[in-house]
């Protein structure tokens, strides 16, 4: 079947202003965290131009700052002087040698400061001096002499944009910014020209548009990136959009729909909504927002695979696709899709776990599943090796088989040995919990690059790696995982005790009422807790944090912790558990000592990280082979971890 009947709509060219797409896959824009003093650099440029490289249709640049005030972060691009446009005519030229398209994200803020480059709390504004609740922000509500400076400079950067050769430009009023805080009655709350009526709360918008048309003319596309539904009791509403979009459709060339607000934690999710929202779940709201529209339309909103963009366009939802973590994953996807090669996409799971998530600790992008993505300065060329060796990997979860599959990339004859019945390791337990099931992606996208690498992969076989050199094997990659860690408790009785992994494995689950103890903040002692309570317990979640998912990316732990809620889970902070009676658990607060005491329990289950299988008397015995360890067995972390050992191990094999 030729890709044109596959995806014709998907790979067909579509205009937008003064500029052709060669086809509808959009690389919308995102924060990377790869640009280090607000311009852009070697890191940024390799990055964009290698998803150039394979074939998306069009790139939007990641947000950049207009005016001085419109630092909402330490990292970002800013465009608010001419120094800025060398940068961008790097990356225009580096984009467009391949055939893509490139618009710049034109962006103020307002009251969504995020911090500060040197950690004091920074100056914010907005329409009005209305607090910004996620952030704990009071802005300063704009003066009109400042409004039409910030109004200017839209202007100007759209300029300095076109000047680099940038094909387009797209004003970022989505996500609660500077100009929806100018459109939400809730926030503006001015009594001048600016606020009061909805034509007076879109003038600022008009004014930027009109600013920069009158800039530069009709040699850019300009479009707006708007939330349809901003997912918040004090947010905007799907009525405001639509009105908005018909006002100003004749300013416009193109509008970007996607959902929520940054203002709120519940609004924040859908930002970059993580596996528990189906696959592109807003079609059905753009549908309805485009009635009566003729304003060509970009949709994002988990959009992962070239099916699933086909069919929004083809049921006139939207007329192109952000499918930015389908690229982050896998940057080939648009030249695998249109050479019929669906299967060896590297599809998305959205665990948001090193794309936002790393953006939200300051972090350069990445993927847990292509560590490469964000790197590609490093691991954009992996060369072969000098010399092909016979490697053998012992263990097959993520890190065995990423070193697998890139060792032999490298030329290596490589084998794989797995103990157990089937490959995956945890991430075949982390499938099994409400709202996961999409992680078992990552065992489902390595297992076909081992086959497409030629990997022999037996399992059911146990081995060492003294047996493996005895067999001719030069290098060892030891990726055997961890166990489950216990910790220590005082036992006065017989209150039943098992381990989050445990049971998992089990066939049934216990009743009555269950306390999962959480000392990691990670994926699963929330997971244990929810299937708990779904099938029926009554579940308290003893956490030795300051909250329920503590070390989980934001929106997957706010999405997740509206589900405990919902689901009745009571929910003890701030615990220690030290000792167990027959229907007791007994905890300390951890930050005063206080007991803390759970009476009237049928069941403990522990989920407290993990040991790893190899000891350091096991590594000490085999300092003469040349071995490595990998993954848990080296130190228990996370698939991301796992994975970006396997890739860096392997590649270290000469």
């Amino acid at each position: 079947m030729s890709v044109q009947s596959l995806f014709p709509n998907l790979f067909s060219p579509f205009r937008i202003g003064p500029v052709t797409i060669p086809n509808r896959i959009v690389f919308t824009g995102h924060d990377t965290c790869l640009p280090e003093d607000g311009t852009v650099n070697d890191a940024l440029v390799a990055y964009l131009e290698k998803r150039a490289r394979h074939g998306c249709g069009l790139i939007v640049l990641q947000v950049s700052g207009v005016h001085d005030t419109a630092r909402y972060t330490s990292h970002l691009l800013m465009a608010n002087d001419d120094t800025c446009i060398p940068g961008y005519r790097r990356l225009a030229q580096a984009c467009q040698q391949h055939g893509s398209a490139l618009f710049a994200q034109l962006f103020h803020p307002g009251r969504e400061i995020m911090e500060s480059a040197d950690g004091l709390k920074p100056i914010a504004y907005s329409a009005s001096g209305v607090p910004q609740e996620r952030f704990h922000v009071m802005p300063r509500a704009l003066s009109r002499s400042m409004i039409r400076e910030i109004v200017a400079s839209f202007a100007t950067a759209a300029r300095r944009m076109r000047d680099a050769g940038i094909q387009g430009v797209e004003i970022l009023a989505s996500h609660g910014y500077l100009p929806a805080q100018f459109l939400n009655p809730l926030v503006n709350q001015r009594e001048d020209e600016y606020g009061g009526s909805f034509d007076g709360r879109v003038r600022f918008l008009e004014e930027v548009i009109d600013a920069i048309r009158e800039e530069v003319g009709d040699t850019l596309a300009v479009g707006l990136r708007l939330s349809c539904d901003e997912r918040d009791e004090q947010g905007m509403g799907e009525e405001v959009a639509i009105d908005t979009l018909r006002h100003l459709e004749n300013r416009l060339d193109y509008a970007s729909i996607v959902a929520g607000t940054s203002a709120s934690l519940g609004g924040s999710v859908h930002i970059v909504p993580p596996m528990s929202y189906e696959s592109a779940y807003l079609r059905q709201e753009a549908l309805s927002l485009r009635g009566g529209l003729s304003l060509p339309i970009i949709l994002t909103g988990r959009i992962n695979q070239p099916h699933e963009a086909e069919e929004v366009i083809r049921s006139g939802a939207a007329d192109l696709c952000g499918m930015t973590r389908a690229l982050i994953c896998d940057p080939e996807m648009p030249s695998k899709a249109h050479h019929d090669d669906a299967d060896g996409i590297r599809a998305c799971i959205a665990c948001n776990q090193a794309c936002i998530g790393h953006f939200h600790r300051g972090l350069p992008i990445s993927c847990i599943q292509y560590p490469e993505s964000g790197r590609e300065l490093l691991y954009d060329d992996i060369r072969p090796a000098a010399t092909s060796r016979r490697i053998a990997v012992m263990g097959g979860g993520p890190a065995g088989m990423k070193a697998a599959v890139t060792a032999a990339r490298r030329g290596h004859q490589v084998a794989l040995f797995e103990a157990d019945t089937v490959l995956g390791g945890q991430a075949r337990l982390a499938q099994l919990l409400p709202q996961r099931s999409e992680f078992g992606g990552l065992i489902t996208n390595l297992m076909e690059e081992l086959k497409r690498a030629g990997v022999e992969v037996t399992t059911r076989h146990r081995t060492s790696p003294e047996a493996l050199l005895q067999d001719g094997y030069e290098h060892v990659l030891i990726a055997t995982g961890a166990r489950p860690y216990s910790p220590p408790l005082e036992q006065l009785g017989d209150l039943p005790v098992s381990t989050a992994i445990e049971l998992l494995n089990e066939p049934s689950l216990p009743g009555g009422h269950v306390v999962v103890y959480d000392t990691q903040g990670d994926w699963v002692g929330v997971g244990v807790a929810e299937m708990l309570a779904r099938q029926g317990s009554r579940v308290t979640l003893a956490v030795n944090g300051l909250h329920v998912g503590e070390t989980l990316q934001s929106y997957v732990r706010d999405s997740t912790a509206a589900r405990l809620h919902d689901l009745g889970i009571k929910v003890v902070t701030y615990a220690r558990v030290f000792g167990i009676d027959d229907d007791t658990v007994y905890l300390y607060h951890t930050g005063g000592g206080e007991p803390m005491v759970l009476e009237g329990v049928d069941h403990l289950v522990l989920a407290c990280g993990s040991t790893p299988t190899v000891s350091p008397e096991d590594e000490e015995s085999w300092v003469s082979l040349p071995i490595t360890l990998i993954g848990d067995c080296l130190a228990p972390r996370t698939a991301e971890e796992a994975v970006f050992d396997g890739l860096k191990a392997a590649l270290a094999i000469p």
